[in-house]
Parts: C-alpha cells; sequence; structure tokens
C-alpha cells in the first residue's frame, strides 16, 4: 500500500528521526541503516536495548554495510545531519538545546539504560513538530509514553504493524494509548526511510 502525502511531507520536514526497539528490532534496524540515503538531511538516532558488551558487534556490522557516517554516542556529541547515532548502553540518550547529545546515568527505566521514552520524551520538548519517530519490535511497553509525547508536541510517530513485528507488544502499547500517528508495515517503513 502507498504512503499517504501527508506522512512523506511531514517526514520531508523532519530534522532528526529516532528509532526504537528491543527484542526482534536488530533485523528491521539493520535494513533501514542499509538503505539511509547518505544525503537523508537527517539526523537519525537508533534506541535500542541490548546487553552492556554486545554494542562493539552491532556498530561493526552497522558500520560495514552503512553508506552513511555511524556512531556511537558520547557525552557532549554535536548532532549532526547525515550521520546515524547509536544509544550507548548504561546511559539514556539525552537532547539539548545547543545541539549536543547528552548522557544520563540515572535508574533504569522499563529494566531498561538506554530507556526509549527518556530519549522519546527528550526530543519531543527540544524538536516538536520537526521530530519524527519510529517504534518498532520488543518486549516490553518502553517507547509508548514517549511517542505519545512525540505525537502531542506535533511530530511524526510512527509504529511498526504489530501484525509484521517479532515482538508485538511494543508497538501495541503504542496503539493502545494512542500515540501511533501512523501504522506502517516493514515494507511502508523501508519506503519512507528512502522517500
Amino acid at each position: 500500500m502507498a504512503l499517504e502525502k501527508s506522512i512523506i511531507q511531514h517526514w520531508r520536514d523532519t530534522d532528526i528521526v529516532l528509532l526504537g526497539g528491543s527484542a526482534g528490532s536488530f533485523k528491521l534496524f539493520y535494513q533501514i541503516v542499509k538503505s539511509i540515503d547518505p544525503d537523508i538531511n537527517k539526523a537519525i538516532v537508533i534506541v535500542m536495548h541490548r546487553k552492556k558488551n554486545y554494542f562493539s558487534e552491532i556498530e561493526k556490522l552497522f558500520s560495514e554495510h552503512s553508506r552513511i557516517y555511524l556512531k556511537e554516542i558520547a557525552d557532549k556529541d554535536v548532532i549532526s545531519k547525515n550521520a546515524v547515532y547509536l544509544a550507548p548502553a548504561n546511559y539514556h540518550t539525552l537532547f539539548e538545546n545547543e545541539g549536543y547529545f547528552s548522557l544520563d546515568v540515572s535508574e533504569a527505566v522499563w529494566y531498561s539504560k538506554p530507556s526509549i521514552d527518556v530519549t522519546f520524551e527528550s526530543a519531543a520538548d527540544i524538536y516538536g513538530e520537526r521530530c519524527a519517530a519510529i517504534l518498532v519490535s520488543g518486549a516490553n511497553q518502553d517507547g509508548a509514553e514517549g511517542l505519545l509525547k512525540i505525537k502531542s508536541n506535533g511530530g511524526l510517530a510512527i509504529v511498526q504493524d504489530p501484525r509484521d513485528a517479532e515482538m508485538a507488544e511494543m508497538p501495541q502499547s503504542a496503539i493502545d494509548i494512542n500515540a501511533a500517528g501512523y501504522i506502517l508495515s516493514t515494507a511502508q517503513i523501508l519506503e519512507l526511510i528512502r522517500s
């Protein structure tokens, strides 16, 4: 099914894209990273639940198959367009007004650090309608409240169709609280990334 013109227009008007997922999200994030045009003119931030020492393999695999600059976020990194940033383990990733990331060591949310909710809510405050977020496969409710805040602040709030997700609970939780502006199939998500 073709994407609505309204979603494509809003997508083109965004400066930052957040991708949130947990169990079952790796394969889709890998496809997305491979698909991203190096001139996308957005910053892409991936927040994925993972074990502490799992990152190096993810970064290596993503980097080897990406056409765009990709790095793990460090505290006070400048946020640049045409780059993919990976939220590090054991920190919450936040945004600052000056166009920087900051890392926070407070308690885990939904047993997770990084928490998708924390990052989404921070981005909603800073970017408002210029923010897009896509919540995909996962086994808990992290990300639903954050996506609702993005939607409430005028941002583009997307969930993966739970029928397409390896683990349906995370996208379904967002749908249940009316946080999803759009529910897209995996194929539609990839089409949007390329548009």
